[in-house]
């Protein structure tokens, strides 16, 4: 019970926020005015309920006015039906575009605000993201809309056609035990026993249908990410010949679609077995339980199919978990989905970095007693103080897997993992190239002027510094939209980063193996061009490469720490490193 409660709570923290946000008043007209169509297409039903019985009385007296009278009323009513559902339907899309886009827009807001996006993708806390946005919130929509006013129908039309079937089926009196019973408005308790029993058996049947909705969408997101890894990877796979094993992989995915896919099959032919049935005998079992009454003249032909109307409402009615059942289950699993996608956003925001990174105005990056941990909590560094000043060339060097990055993202600001203090000046920009620059899909333009928007540079600095990094061919293709992660070769895309780096001139340059696609004389000559056009910035790099470090006076060094000076609780096969400060730009080692 207490799991189930916390279940709805989770649901109800989803739902609420829009009912309640700056949209709320346009949002809550628009529901209005559904729930009113809503109620008014079962006034309607009501009116139809009770046409029945003067149509067919008609008929069964022969009466031709009352016939003609009763086909106009029909046709009005059937009308103002029409209309009324129309509009239903069109409302209730334009709210739930409404709401999704409300939605999505605060999802996508929440997720890559103060990249929680880097961390659940670190820690791994909700899988598939971008499924959860793009799917799952257009079924939080759409299931709640289409669900709550099915339920909001289901119950009002119980209301008004339960008093008129108690009224039209009147009582029935049955001989049990030598003793005389008698049952007012029968068909009423008909109804109610009828729609018990079946959604039991539809509840118990198709129950499972919610976990394995949830893991269908999770197996179809699986093998849809495992295709578009192929695609971004395609010369990596082509060149390793690895489309045997890829092939492998994506067989194993989409294997478990096809097991979980058979599974709902499974589930569904139980279900659907029963609802049919159960839909099925409920057209008869009105006119078999009024029979008696009928065939004995307490009731007309037109009471009859009165009560046969009736009642099949009140059936309806009550058998809405059964209809909805399908919905419902499809509807649960992204609701769940995004329950816990939701609590990774608020855990990744909540998460408290051991490091404190903040501004100051004394003109150069302080970092005092940093020490860097692994998301494991193993520490990989000892407390290291040190500054950067304007102007400095800085070289991190250090065997693979000591912590050089883990350093650059910590100065980022996107490691929380450690402890101590790094101070940033207020007034500086901060740029970080990593060995494999993001360009976006989009014309060459927006891809290196990204972050900033496309119109930020002009085309004539943007061509100039193409040729100064010696890629004059793509100065015609500015205009040109593509993938240039696919399009361009791993030096050509480095040479695009130093290219956006010297349009955006940060106080402060950060490069992390940004130059380890580039032959010796490239890799020199961009160096040349870095020192030239931004004299006064700062500029760290990470680099295995000692041709680098002619372009760094101060060399930064990774060293292992003794084994026997290392923190008592560290594992035997991790190392620990201290980082060293030399001013001739070779090692300290």
């Amino acid at each position: 019970m207490a799991k189930q409660s916390t279940n709805w709570r989770a649901t109800w923290r989803l739902v609420r926020p829009y009912w309640v946000s700056e949209e709320k008043w346009r949002a809550r007209g628009l529901l209005l005015a559904i729930v009113i169509l809503v109620l008014s297409m079962v006034y309607l039903e009501v009116q139809f309920n009770s046409w029945n019985r003067v149509f067919y009385n008609a008929l069964e007296t022969k009466d031709y006015k009352v016939f003609t009278e009763q086909l106009w009323r029909f046709s009005y009513l059937a009308f103002i039906f029409i209309a009324a559902a129309i509009y239903r339907i069109y409302l209730t899309q334009a709210l739930q575009m409404r709401w999704r886009s409300w939605m999505t827009d605060r999802y996508m807001a929440r997720w890559l605000g103060n990249q929680t996006y880097y961390r659940i993708e670190q820690t791994h806390t909700a899988d598939n993201p971008d499924q959860r946005i793009a799917e799952d919130l257009n079924y939080l929509t759409s299931g709640s809309l289409s669900l709550s006013l099915g339920l909001l129908s289901s119950m009002v039309t119980l209301v008004s056609f339960t008093g008129i079937l108690w009224s039209v089926s009147g009582p029935i009196s049955f001989i049990l035990g030598h003793q005389q019973w008698t049952i007012p408005g029968y068909m009423v308790w008909f109804a109610i026993a009828y729609a018990g029993v079946g959604s039991l058996i539809v509840g118990w049947v198709g129950w499972p249908l919610v976990a394995k909705h949830y893991h269908q969408q999770r197996f179809e997101a699986d093998f849809r990410f495992g295709l578009i890894r192929v695609r971004e990877n395609a010369e990596a796979v082509a060149l390793y010949r690895g489309e045997a094993q890829e092939n492998t992989q994506l067989q194993g995915r989409f294997n478990n679609i096809r097991e979980n896919w058979w599974g709902i099959m499974r589930t569904t032919k139980s279900l659907n077995l029963v609802s049919t049935f159960y839909d099925q005998f409920a057209n008869i079992f009105p006119f078999l339980t009024a029979a008696p009454r009928y065939f004995s003249g307490a009731i007309t032909l037109g009471g009859l199919m009165q009560i046969s109307s009736a009642f099949g409402q009140v059936q309806g009615a009550l058998s809405w978990f059964i209809s909805a059942f399908t919905d419902f289950a499809a509807w649960k699993a992204s609701v769940n989905r995004l329950a816990g996608f939701d609590a990774a956003i608020a855990a990744a925001h909540a998460e408290k970095s051991g490091m404190e990174v903040i501004a100051n105005n004394v003109g150069a990056i302080l970092i005092e007693d940093v020490q860097l941990s692994l998301p494991d909590g193993f520490r990989l560094t000892n407390a290291a103080s040190m500054q950067i000043e304007a102007g400095q060339r800085i070289l991190v060097a250090g065997p693979s897997g000591c912590g050089k990055s883990t350093l650059m993202r910590a100065i980022a600001g996107v490691w929380p993992y450690g402890s101590g203090t790094i101070e940033t000046p207020q007034q500086w920009k901060l740029l970080f190239l990593p060995q494999r620059s993001y360009l976006p899909i989009a014309n060459l333009r927006a891809a290196i002027s990204y972050p900033a928007a496309e119109d930020a540079y002009t085309d004539l600095a943007i061509q100039h510094y193409l040729d100064l990094c010696r890629l004059p061919h793509l100065k015609a293709l500015l205009d040109e939209v593509d993938s240039w992660s696919q399009r361009l070769s791993p030096g050509e895309q480095q040479r695009l980063a130093f290219v956006r780096a010297l349009l955006i001139r940060p106080a402060a340059l950060f490069l992390d193996e940004a130059s380890s696609a580039l032959d010796t004389e490239t890799e020199d000559h961009v160096y040349q061009l870095l020192v030239q056009e931004l004299a006064g910035s700062a500029i760290v790099s990470v680099a295995h490469r000692e041709s680098v470090a002619k372009h760094h006076p101060i060399r930064w060094q990774f060293v292992p720490v003794p084994r026997e000076a290392a923190h008592s609780s560290d594992q035997p096969e991790r190392r620990q490193y201290a980082i060293q400060r030399d001013q001739s730009g070779r090692s300290a080692a």
